[in-house]
């Protein structure tokens, strides 16, 4: 690959988070290799491969609503056959009075590789965004 777009990588995430929304995780499986690393925050040890990534993410079938959501500062860093993309996510739902509510925030961190001439994702780790912690204020006297 002599010439590089950053934003093919982006068009590949974004397009798979296009399906995860509509509840297909298969965008996220298609664009997986083989030997796939994941680390999600409800899980205590990291998922290997591919085939442990199918059986994680099919029962979610059709289970996933996001009805819009922000990729927020994505960067791309590339070295050599790697690529690197970070990003902040925000997904929306529209609740029932028709407004829509931010349900969750996300940091992202996902390692492609040039495989086969082909973007694929080699690694991926999704975390929640904390909260902005405040210091309690207490009344004296």
């Amino acid at each position: 690959m002599d010439t590089f777009d950053p934003q093919e990588i982006i068009a590949l995430e974004r397009g798979a988070l296009d399906r995860w929304g509509a509840g297909d995780p298969h965008g996220y499986l298609e664009l997986m290799a083989p030997e796939v690393t994941y680390f999600d925050p409800a899980r205590e040890r990291r998922i290997d491969g591919h085939a442990a990534m199918t059986a994680t993410l099919e029962p979610l079938m059709g289970k996933i609503r996001v009805d819009r959501y922000d990729m927020q500062q994505p960067k791309v860093q590339r070295h050599g056959d790697m690529a690197l993309l970070t990003f902040n996510l925000v997904s929306y739902q529209r609740q029932g009075d028709g407004l829509e509510k931010a349900v969750a925030h996300w940091n992202s961190t996902e390692g492609y590789a040039s495989i086969d001439g082909r973007w694929r994702l080699v690694h991926s780790h999704w975390s929640f965004v904390q909260p902005e912690l405040k210091t309690a204020v207490t009344e004296e006297g």
